[in-house]
């Protein structure tokens, strides 16, 4: 059996479980609402908020860390996560990723309902609520199109390769899980 590196990407339907969608979901919304610091004056002209390093996140992190290994077939160590409350207008520009990324997933929490693909490389991928797609974020250039929708909530969970070149990047050099960084 190969690994994730043959494929570049590989969906996986029902990466949280329904009750882990309802729980999520609250909380990035009560989350959102409450929020009067993190947004992103750099990325986004929509200011959308944003979360590093964010508690639950980094549990889920930890916690689907069996999961990732068996679905991409590779020893991995986590980096880090950080979770995005899209709104109207925002996109995600074609790029691809630091080297702390170097196995990534992106996981729908929800939105309003207004369909979200994202794009890895040339491929449309369409998420619903719970499932993911994991992908070689270093490697393969990825974005979405403009939002026209009212919300949209990701989670990106990264990792790196045990015996590969970016190994030093566990833990997103950070000392600490939950530690917040600036990137």
């Amino acid at each position: 059996m190969g690994t994730i590196r043959d494929t570049k990407y590989k969906i996986v339907k029902n990466f949280f479980s329904q009750d882990e969608v309802n729980l999520l979901k609250k909380y990035v919304v009560i989350k959102q609402r409450l929020n009067i610091t993190e947004f992103d004056m750099k990325q986004s002209i929509t200011k959308d908020t944003y979360f590093y390093g964010d508690p639950i996140m980094e549990s889920f992190l930890l916690t689907k860390f069996d999961l990732m290994e068996r679905e991409t077939n590779l020893e991995l160590c986590p980096t880090y996560s950080y979770w995005r409350m899209y709104t109207k207008f925002s996109d995600l520009k074609k790029h691809k990723d630091r080297p702390s990324c170097e196995i990534s997933v992106t996981a729908m929490i929800g939105s309003d309902g207004t369909p979200w693909p994202i794009f890895i490389g040339d491929k449309e991928i369409k998420l619903n609520d719970g499932d993911a797609v994991i992908y070689l974020g270093c490697e393969v250039e990825h974005y979405r199109n403009e939002f026209q929708g009212d919300w949209h909530a990701q989670v990106f969970f990264h990792y790196v390769d045990k015996n590969g070149e970016n190994k030093e990047w566990w833990k997103d050099k950070r000392t600490l899980w939950g530690e917040q960084k600036i990137i």
